[in-house]
């Protein structure tokens, strides 16, 4: 068994729903988002970022807009959608029953 395969699968599970948590309280651009979840250990490669914010957009989850910046190119800040304002609540609600049945299944 490959554990660290395992490790990654189980971080990429719950991205979505951290993404969509960080955007409900500031609109970002990718960079942003990578160095958040780098911090929090979550994702270590950009490549798995930018086909998941894409996935998002085209599910109507997360819009874009294309600002200035003074220290380098445009850059694309996401916000959420209505549409991502109610599955961002039906995720955390899922996460919280999940957590605590695994919770329950690894305490036992």
């Amino acid at each position: 068994m490959n554990l660290e395969n395992t490790k990654a699968q189980m971080r990429k599970g719950v991205l979505e729903l951290c993404i969509l948590n960080m955007l409900s309280e500031k609109d970002a651009y990718a960079n942003e988002i990578i160095e958040e979840l780098k911090k929090a250990e979550l994702i270590v490669v950009e490549g798995t970022l930018y086909p998941l914010l894409t996935r998002l957009k085209n599910g109507g989850l997360l819009s874009y807009r294309w600002e200035e910046s003074t220290s380098g190119p445009p850059r694309k800040y996401y916000a959420l959608t209505e549409l991502g304002k109610a599955a961002l609540n039906e995720l955390r609600q899922t996460w919280e029953t999940l957590q605590d049945a695994v919770n329950q299944s690894i305490n036992n």
